[in-house]
């Protein structure tokens, strides 16, 4: 065997172990690739359920929202209803502030009245103790 030859078997034999990797690589590859379509197709079939249930929770949620606005509704109309009390009550708590205000007025002039009154009949007794 020559030198050549020699040569042309070891290229033969590593273009053999190359063409073996390559083999190898390409299996584990199609198999990846399996199974990424597998993952695919699992993703497409979760997406295609959230989808629909998505589109039924929204009917439901704009059912929902619908419902609130209208009790929202109602709910402000009775409270606009609760207005004029809270006026007549504003009303009756001014009303019972002027009452107190002019109690105490009275009771003060009251007072000072019968202050008066008692001084000046004091007075009158010591001066008629005295004079008499």
């Amino acid at each position: 065997m020559t030198g050549g030859e020699i040569a042309a078997l070891i290229a033969a034999g590593a273009f053999a172990i190359l063409v073996l990797g390559l083999c190898f690589v390409l299996f584990k590859v199609a198999n990846v690739v399996s199974e990424l379509n597998t993952t695919v197709e699992e993703a497409n079939k979760s997406l295609s359920t959230i989808t629909k249930d998505a589109d039924h929770l929204l009917i439901e949620v704009e059912g929902l929202l619908n419902k609130t606005n209208t009790t929202l509704d109602d709910v402000n109309g009775k409270l606009g209803l609760t207005d004029p009390l809270f006026k007549a009550v504003g009303d009756l708590g001014e009303s019972v502030s002027s009452l107190n205000d002019s109690t105490r007025n009275l009771t003060s002039h009251l007072a000072s009245a019968s202050k008066k009154g008692a001084s000046i009949g004091i007075a009158k007794k010591v001066g008629g103790k005295v004079t008499g």
